[in-house]
């Protein structure tokens, strides 16, 4: 195998279009990241192919922080080293609806949990009345396309000089961040068709380039909306920045893990 780079960060978006947590170690299953996007709310005004409301309708949705309420409990599956003692490893049982409640932040400050209706009569301020809202759990992460989004360091690093101002790697809401030692942008575009393993047993295939939206116009911070990003990467990048993967074997993943080419 052949090494290629490390982890730089992982993330998970507990709630979608809500903002992320970092995380120090996290599960990557065949569903996903343990714990992604495990919550979202259903607009009755939204595509029913895509029936989830998203900052393209509510930019201060990104402003809104969740965190599950018991945290210790939800960075790995509770039986994960029972089940991988097992021969040749047994896939580990999901939390269940008790251990994945979610308290979220405002951006005025109030914590709510993630059932109170306060908190949708917060996300539905400003709306047009047909998104009339409803919050679904799922325990599968309810990803926009595949379970797994990953992007390189230096492909923000490219987009900011290419545009320049400021693109930070946020934006762009991946899974995943990965330093490559070939320090270019766009380097994952090369891992197209290919496979990874990360860490100790973790293995991805990576499927295809992440085609983007609006979502990535939107300051992760600020929730200020800039528009020449999506423009520019419409014109020098077919729109696509990322990539998308499906797990082939489920393991533990953490910051500064090795990543190899297995094929």
């Amino acid at each position: 195998m052949k090494v290629i780079g490390r982890v730089d960060s992982v993330w998970r978006y507990p709630v979608k279009s809500m903002r992320g947590e970092r995380l120090n170690e996290a599960f990557a299953g065949f569903a996903g990241i343990y714990g992604d996007r495990v919550y979202a709310f259903h607009s009755a005004g939204a595509a029913s192919g895509f029936p989830f409301l998203t900052g393209r309708e509510q930019q201060q949705m990104l402003l809104y922080q969740p965190a599950f309420r018991h945290s210790d409990s939800m960075c790995l599956p509770p039986n994960l080293a029972e089940a991988e003692a097992l021969v040749p490893g047994v896939s580990s049982l999901y939390a269940g609806p008790t251990e994945t409640v979610i308290d979220v932040l405002t951006p005025a400050g109030e914590r709510l949990s993630i059932d109170d209706l306060a908190l949708i009569r917060r996300i539905s301020e400003g709306l047009d009345r047909r998104h009339t809202l409803t919050l679904i759990r799922s325990d599968r992460s309810m990803t926009d396309c595949r379970p797994i989004s990953l992007f390189g360091t230096w492909t923000a690093r490219q987009l900011t000089d290419e545009i320049g101002v400021e693109i930070g790697e946020r934006r762009f809401r991946a899974n995943i961040y990965l330093d490559f030692d070939s320090r270019r942008g766009f380097s994952e575009d090369e891992l197209v068709g290919r496979s990874l393993k990360i860490g100790r047993k973790a293995a991805l295939s990576i499927l295809e380039r992440d085609p983007r939206c609006k979502m990535i116009t939107l300051d992760p911070d600020t929730s200020q909306q800039n528009p020449d990003v999506m423009r520019y990467l419409a014109r020098n990048h077919d729109g696509k920045a990322g990539v998308y993967a499906a797990v082939l074997v489920e393991g533990a993943i953490h910051p500064g893990d090795e990543v190899a080419l297995l094929n």
